[in-house]
């Protein structure tokens, strides 16, 4: 049995950065397994939830980015960003997130994340656009402007909560396994595997409703998804600490 309890917990260890993410869209397509398999790296293994392997696309806003000795700096500390993920562990324990690719709209940020954490994040234009309402509206488009990165690879969504009930997700169901992930892994060059921790409160999630999702992102990183409607869940925001890349 692997453990999802212990990687919710705040890690005992210095904080390098914080983040706020907002208007998070949780959208994700069951995949057989062994075609996610095929794509992981080395010493890492598919998470399946009762036999079933997921894909996930999640567009969202971030604000407040900074490292946790200054305050957030304006123009770069917030941007938009669409990741493509599936979900792993490391020899049966520790279950985190295999990110495909992150498309983000600042460069900077891009850079960053590549140098500092190993992630497969491309330049991208975004524009995210949100209606003022007690239930949001948002108009989320994406494309991918980095030729490091596969193309045509871009995205559409119109989208917002479903309904006014906030919940958390209880261990054991499928949205703890979806959601409630605070590891990361990553790769470099060499093929040397890393992992970094998160950590937030727990999502709080609504259904969420999709108006409009046209994408290519799936595609893009070299996955197959069915055609069927994808799971939705949607979370307003989080306050996020994030921690130091470390050597698996």
């Amino acid at each position: 049995m692997i453990d999802r309890i212990t990687p919710t917990l705040e890690p005992d260890q210095p904080v390098l950065m914080h983040q706020n993410w907002h208007h998070l869209l949780f959208l994700h397509w069951e995949v057989p397994a062994a075609e996610l398999q095929a794509l992981l790296p080395h010493g890492l293994e598919l998470d399946t939830f009762e036999g079933k392997a997921y894909v996930g696309l999640v567009p969202f806003t971030i604000t407040g980015v900074r490292p946790s000795f200054i305050p957030p700096l304006p123009l770069i500390s917030s941007f938009h960003e669409v990741n493509v993920r599936t979900y792993v562990h490391c020899r049966g324990a520790d279950p985190g997130v295999w990110f495909f690719s992150l498309d983000a709209s600042s460069s900077l940020a891009v850079a960053a994340a590549r140098s500092m954490y190993k992630l497969p994040y491309f330049d991208a234009t975004i524009t995210f656009g949100v209606t003022g309402n007690a239930l949001p509206r948002i108009e989320y488009q994406a494309q991918r402007t980095d030729s490091r990165g596969t193309l045509p690879a871009n995205a559409r969504i119109d989208y917002g909560p479903g309904d006014g009930v906030i919940t958390h997700a209880a261990p054991g169901t499928l949205e703890f396994f979806l959601l409630e992930r605070y590891i990361l892994y990553a790769a470099d060059d060499h093929h040397d595997l890393y992992r970094a921790r998160v950590h937030h409160e727990p999502y709080p999630i609504q259904k969420a409703e999709v108006q409009r999702m046209e994408e290519t992102l799936v595609w893009a990183a070299g996955v197959k998804r069915g055609e069927e409607a994808p799971l939705r869940h949607y979370a307003r925001e989080v306050s996020v600490k994030v921690y130091p890349l470390e050597r698996v």
